[in-house]
Formats: C-alpha cells, sequence, structure tokens
C-alpha cells in the first residue's frame, strides 16, 4: 500500500505539470482557434533558459524566474502571435496548423544550437534543501508539493479570468467571429495577444517545473506535450476542469506503469509509448464538437497533362543519371537522398493535397517500408520491394480506419500519436516469433540494407541506385498525376471540398480513405525502402517523429496539390542543406533550422513553390530557341565535366547561370509578343480550341454557385 501511494503521489505531481501545460493548450485554443504544435517546445525554450540563467550565469532563482516568465515568455509569446500566425489569420486551418508545425521544428532546432545535446544538463528541484514530509505513509517533497499548488492556482485563475472577466469572453468571443467581435469596440488582435502571452508563459511554468526530473533534452522535453496533448482532448479542446481530470489519468498512468510494469524486453517502450496510445484512444471515444474557427479555404488543384508529366518523369531520370556521373562516391550517398526522400514527400501529394487528410507519420511509413526492405531484401530479391509497399499500404490502411472520425487538428494529432508509438514502442522492440515466424525490425540498434538485384544486373553501388531511385521517383510521379486525372482523383478532390457532401451523393467515406491512405503509405514504404539502400544500414531515429518534420514541411512548402513536389522537396531539403555544410561547415545549425523558417514563411506564398516556380519558368519550355539553347548548354558543361576539365561547383554554377540568364530572355521576348486576347467562358470552344482544364474550371464555377 505504501507503494502505491508513493506512486500515486509521483503520479500527480506529474499530473499537475501535465494540467498547467495541457490548460496553456486549451487557453490558446479556445480563444484564438489556432492548436499550437510548438506549444510544449515553447516549454522547452523557457527550461533551458532558465537553465542558463541560473547553472549557467549563477543567477539568484528568483531573479531567474521573474525574467523568463515575466520579460521573456510574454515577448517570445507576443513574437508568436505578431510575426508568426497573424500574417496566416486569414489563411485556412491546415496553413495555420503548418505553421505551429514549422515553429516546433524550428525551436527544436534553434534549442540544439545553443545548447549543444552532447552535453549533459541538470535542474535543481525546487527546496531542494528541506526535508520532505509525509501524507500517511507517502513520501511527498516540497517540489512536488509545489507543483501541485501552482496547478490549483492556475485552474482557479484560468476559470475566473475566462469567465468572470470581460477580457476572458473577448477572448473567446474573438474566435467565433472576429469582425463581429470587433463593431461591440472590442478589440480581436489584443485579445489574441493575451492569449498567446498567457499560453506561453503556462508553457514556460510546466517547462520549468518538469525539467528537475527529466534530461535537459531539446527533443524530449518538446514531445512531453504528447501528455498535455493527451489532458487537453479529455477537456476536449474546451474545458480547464476535464483537461485537469485528463492530466492526473495521463500522470497516474505514467506513475503506476513505471511501478507495476512486468520487467522484460518488450514492455519498456509501452510505459514510454502509453500516453501517446491514450491520446489515440482519446481521439476515437470522445465525441468532438465543430473545430473552433474552422473554415474552407481550399487552393484549386492543377490537373497535369499526361504530357508535360511524361517530360517531368523524363526530366526526373535524365537529373538522376546527370548527378550519378559528376558525383564522387561520398556524395553519391549525401545527395542520393534526393530521390529517395523525394518519394516519401511525393506521398503527402495524393493524401493531403487531393483529399485534404493531414498526416504527420508519413516517415514513420517509410520506416516501416525500410525494415521489410532490409529483412526480406537482405540478398537484393527485388520482390521484396513489392513487400514493402505492401505492407506499408496495409499500415496506412489501418491508420485510416479511425481517420474515420478525425479530420483536421484531431487527424493530425492521431497520426502524430501514431507515429510517438512507433518511435517509442514498436521500433524499439527486440526480435520475437508470431505463428512459428521470426520478426524484426530495427533488433535495438542497426540494421544493415543491401541494393536489389533486377534482371540478373546487382544494383550494388552508390550511382546505380541514385539512378534507381531517380526512376522509382519519376515512375511514382506518374502514378499520382494519373490519379489526379482519373475518376478517384476528382472523387478524392470531392472529398477535400466536403466529407459531408461528398458522402450525401453516394461516395464511400470508408473506401476512400482507406485507399487514398493505403496509397500514400505505400509510396512512403518505396521512399524508406530506397532511402535505406542508399544509407546501406538504418537506425529508428531516423524515422521518428521529430525527423519527420522538415520532410512535412519542405513538402508543404513546395505545394501539396503539385506532382512535383517530390523532386522539390527532395532537393531542397537535402541539396542545399549539404551543399552550404560542405562550403561553410559552421553553418550545420543553421541548416537545421531552415525547414522550420521555411514553413514559416508559407503565409507569403500559400499556393506553394512548385506552381511559382513552374509559372515563372513555362516561358523558357514554350521558347523554340531558347530551351535547345539550354540543353546545348548544360550538354557542353556535363561532357566538360566529365572529362575533368571544370569541377562540380563550376558546373553547378554555370548550370544555373545558363538558365536564369535564358530564363529572363525567354519571359523578354514572349512578353514583347502579343497576347492572345482573353475569350470569355460561353465562348471557349468556339473562338478558343478548348483546353483539357476548363472542364474543371466549369465544374467549380458551377459549384460555387
Amino acid at each position: 500500500m505504501e507503494q502505491f501511494l508513493t506512486f500515486g503521489i509521483v503520479g500527480l505531481s506529474t499530473a499537475a505539470i501535465y494540467a498547467v501545460i495541457g490548460s496553456g493548450l486549451v487557453l490558446t485554443y479556445t480563444t484564438t482557434g489556432v492548436f499550437n504544435f510548438a506549444h510544449g517546445a515553447a516549454g522547452m525554450l523557457s527550461a533551458f533558459t532558465y537553465w542558463q540563467l541560473t547553472g549557467g550565469w549563477g543567477w539568484p532563482v528568483p531573479v531567474a524566474l521573474a525574467v523568463v516568465l515575466l520579460v521573456l515568455a510574454p515577448a517570445f509569446g507576443l513574437f508568436v502571435e505578431k510575426v508568426v500566425l497573424r500574417p496566416v489569420q486569414a489563411l485556412g486551418e491546415a496553413e495555420r496548423l503548418v505553421m505551429t508545425v514549422a515553429l516546433l521544428s524550428g525551436l527544436i532546432a534553434v534549442a540544439r544550437w545553443i545548447w549543444d545535446p552532447n552535453v549533459p544538463r541538470t535542474l535543481p528541484t525546487f527546496f531542494a534543501d528541506r526535508k520532505p514530509f509525509h501524507i500517511g505513509s507517502a513520501v511527498v517533497t516540497w517540489h512536488q508539493a509545489l507543483t501541485m499548488t501552482v496547478a490549483v492556482l492556475v485552474a482557479v485563475g484560468l476559470r475566473i479570468l475566462l469567465y468572470r472577466t470581460r477580457p476572458g469572453a473577448e477572448m473567446r468571443a474573438t474566435v467565433d467571429d472576429r469582425a463581429l467581435v470587433g463593431l461591440t469596440g472590442a478589440h480581436p488582435v489584443r485579445a489574441n495577444k493575451t492569449a498567446w502571452i498567457l499560453g506561453t508563459q503556462l508553457a514556460a511554468i510546466g517547462g520549468i517545473l518538469i525539467a528537475p526530473t527529466v534530461t535537459l533534452d531539446a527533443a524530449q522535453l518538446s514531445l512531453l506535450i504528447v501528455s498535455a496533448y493527451t489532458a487537453a482532448i479529455f477537456g476536449r479542446l474546451r474545458s480547464v476542469p476535464l483537461t485537469f481530470v485528463g492530466a492526473i489519468v495521463v500522470g497516474c498512468m505514467e506513475s503506476y506503469l513505471t511501478g507495476y510494469l512486468p520487467q522484460n524486453a518488450y514492455l519498456p517502450g509501452l510505459r514510454l509509448a502509453a500516453p501517446a496510445l491514450l491520446l489515440f484512444v482519446a481521439l476515437l471515444a470522445f465525441p468532438h464538437r465543430r473545430l473552433r474557427g474552422r473554415d474552407r479555404k481550399l487552393r484549386p488543384v492543377p490537373v497535369p497533362t499526361a504530357r508535360g508529366t511524361a517530360v517531368f518523369a523524363v526530366c526526373v531520370v535524365a537529373f538522376g543519371a546527370v548527378l550519378a556521373s559528376v558525383l564522387g562516391e561520398a556524395d553519391l550517398i549525401t545527395y542520393g537522398a534526393i530521390f529517395s526522400l523525394g518519394v516519401v514527400a511525393l506521398s503527402y501529394v495524393p493524401l493531403a493535397g487531393y483529399a485534404g487528410q493531414i498526416s504527420l507519420c508519413q516517415l514513420s511509413m517509410a520506416g516501416i517500408g525500410a525494415v521489410v526492405w532490409a529483412h526480406l531484401g537482405a540478398h537484393g530479391e527485388f520482390w521484396a520491394l513489392g513487400a514493402a509497399i505492401l505492407v506499408s499500404a496495409v499500415a496506412g490502411a489501418v491508420v485510416a480506419l479511425p481517420a474515420l472520425r478525425l479530420s483536421g487538428v484531431y487527424l493530425a494529432l492521431g497520426t502524430a500519436a501514431f507515429a510517438v508509438v512507433l518511435d517509442r514502442w514498436i521500433f524499439t522492440l527486440p526480435s520475437f516469433h508470431l505463428f512459428g515466424m521470426r520478426i524484426a525490425l530495427f533488433d535495438q540498434g542497426s540494421v544493415d540494407v543491401a541494393g536489389p538485384r533486377l534482371f540478373g544486373l546487382e544494383l550494388d553501388t552508390a550511382a546505380k541506385q541514385l539512378v534507381f531511385a531517380a526512376v522509382c521517383l519519376a515512375l511514382a510521379s506518374l502514378v499520382v498525376a494519373a490519379v489526379r486525372r482519373g475518376r478517384f482523383g476528382r472523387r478524392l478532390i470531392a472529398l477535400r471540398d466536403s466529407e459531408a457532401a461528398y458522402a450525401t451523393l453516394g461516395g464511400s467515406l470508408l473506401r476512400a480513405k482507406v485507399l487514398v491512405f493505403a496509397l500514400s503509405s505505400g509510396i512512403a514504404g518505396l521512399g524508406g525502402a530506397l532511402y535505406g539502400m542508399q544509407q546501406r544500414s538504418i537506425t529508428a531515429d531516423q524515422f521518428n517523429l521529430v525527423a519527420g518534420l522538415p520532410v512535412f514541411l519542405v513538402a508543404v512548402v513546395g505545394g501539396l496539390g503539385a506532382v512535383g513536389d517530390g523532386l522539390f522537396a527532395g532537393t531542397a531539403y537535402i541539396g542545399p542543406t549539404n551543399a552550404l555544410v560542405a562550403v561553410a561547415p559552421w553553418a550545420q545549425n543553421l541548416v537545421a533550422l531552415l525547414p522550420g523558417l521555411a514553413g514559416i514563411g508559407l503565409g507569403h506564398n500559400p499556393d506553394g513553390i512548385v506552381v511559382r516556380f513552374r509559372r515563372e519558368w513555362e516561358p523558357l519550355g514554350r521558347d523554340r530557341i531558347a530551351l535547345p539553347g539550354l540543353l546545348c548548354v548544360l550538354a557542353l558543361l556535363w561532357v566538360l565535366r566529365l572529362g575533368d576539365l571544370i569541377n562540380g561547383w563550376t558546373f553547378l554554377g554555370c548550370s544555373v547561370a545558363a538558365g536564369v540568364a535564358l530564363r529572363i530572355w525567354a519571359t523578354a521576348r514572349q512578353t514583347a509578343a502579343p497576347t492572345e486576347p482573353e475569350v470569355p467562358v460561353e465562348w471557349w470552344g468556339l473562338r478558343r480550341a478548348w483546353r483539357p482544364e476548363d472542364r474543371e474550371v466549369l465544374a467549380r464555377g458551377l459549384a460555387a454557385d
């Protein structure tokens, strides 16, 4: 009984921290309509800053607390509200969600840049010099008592603020109708500022209170928010008392699992994954009301032509062949991931771009594909690549079943929870036997990965594997483009526009979601297998949630509706970052920050860079003089590089310079030429030729009316 009470006290003190963090999350969401994925990262940054002031610089604890909680945390909250989220306030829910994911990734990178993750750091508990006291047979430290007292004060204060004061009513009303609140004489921007300041302060309090009990690690502290997510879902993202109930459930569950979970090789990860599992169950079990501030500001998804997609696929293969011929062995392994991670990024296009389903576990699906290939294709058996795609697709279909009840923020939380369960438990399992068959994942370490054998040819070199990955990316792009042009693609667009209307008109939500999740997960599994081949050895950390966030962000920045997003994301994520590190090794931390910065800049170009890039370079593709000239210049530079007459940097620089110069020239030539007069829609097909994209333009126009 004494042990039970002791673990209960530990669980309640941990629950108090989760309650403080979760209540800040609920406050922000209730008052601004933005679910802040970076809420835990704000607490992490506050904990590191507090350590720096006290442990690093020797400041007194009261002074350090005052600086962090009363100066730095409010300033950070104001910065996030004004610089990060205000520019996307008028955009859709998905764009606002992406901004907070970008902020999460960026803050982790900033913390690792400032504080070396290889240096251990610890924080002492509050009142560590005082003797603990007893409640019955249980021992309670003053730090635990302080934590629970703070949680109670936070709960009472938030209740009074939100429901007994004018600023609280103003904050709650702002998210429902900003314009109407403004007409009453209130100030919506001021209400949002207040909410972000208080939310950030609560995250800072939670981060400082929990830091003495865990390792000061940027990713670990940021992902403690998963437990706070669970508590907030118990409160259905609007009730502070129910959030506290959820926090008690999560905290006590973690504590009692620590004390009573049987000791064997398969269960330690279960305790770490338990909050994510509970979050997944809570998302499925609890009813969800309309999302706060939810809207449907959807961007049109272009229909790629068969000819354009074929040309793009040829260009992808040609790009891979050029890289394979001009790069050295080490660079081939580094830059070969352009195409494999490009395939993973391409998996977001049918899922998020066409169907509007937000998923944060695509890199986890890639990990499944990589593991299946590593074990079944250990000797290069090509059929194992199909098995990797199939198993990943089945895993995606499993995720799709709960997705029937989830959408928007809830779906993003569910897929994030699924990724955390894989990271913390499934991928850490040792080998086991199921129905007489040995199942092995990462074997609690690294797994060697071999290249495939295709028609008697062994793809055992980095150059061959790079070309093979480029071919796979080209084929996957053709498949995704064909889906968009076909009947299934039109169904997915309809599903994205309105699930209720789709079901009302006879569409099967179950079939559509299962198929699109399976398709995207199969593509991600293919990318994971290719990535494993190129890396030659894989670990579970390469496929965790934090590692997948930059890939997701770069794919979103590229434009989730464009088939070329796979090549763009792979090139943008691998190419410039590694090139910058090669030129300036000191910039490695800056490179890790770039995906987060790119995601934060999404508000300035919500359609995606691929669409803008295609629009700007289209004149060059239509010019019958500039385009052949560019191809001749590139061919000449390639020959010079193969003959070692120029180095790789010269080849790259001259290629980019020639492309930019000829694009400008082609644009100037076509701008000077007379333009075709605009033809009214009722004369399409008469005064000008009918175009393939006209059908969808008319369909969308009729639907809008």
